[in-house]
């Protein structure tokens, strides 16, 4: 599944301690159709569903739904506090080609 860094961990348990009713939460990370290279990573913080992959790790949970698995096989999330921007990002070795921001990318062909 996902690799999830240090720095992600304790930022979603920064979020979710600041957030009321965020109890039973965790960061859902997913993949849609859209942004300039076709597919588009969301994030937001919601409840376990059935059929969610779920990485748990010091207490806090990511969820991944099952059809942006496949895409998200072998990434790694992280946070980063920059200049360059600050936020949750993706390196997902199943993209063959990632926007200038980015936050979308287009997947590599699947043989």
């Amino acid at each position: 599944m996902i690799t999830v860094t240090e720095n992600a961990v304790r930022e979603l348990r920064s979020l979710l301690q600041s957030q009321s009713g965020s109890d039973g939460k965790g960061l859902r990370v997913q993949i849609a159709k859209g942004g300039c290279s076709g597919m588009q990573y969301e994030m937001s913080l919601d409840a376990r569903k059935d059929g969610d992959a779920i990485v748990e790790q010091d207490g806090v949970a990511f969820l991944v739904d099952s059809e942006s698995a496949e895409l998200l096989r072998g990434a790694t999330l992280d946070y980063r506090d920059g200049l360059t921007g600050t936020g949750f990002t993706i390196v997902n070795p199943n993209a063959a080609r990632t926007c200038g921001c980015g936050s979308s990318f287009e997947p590599a062909r699947q043989a």
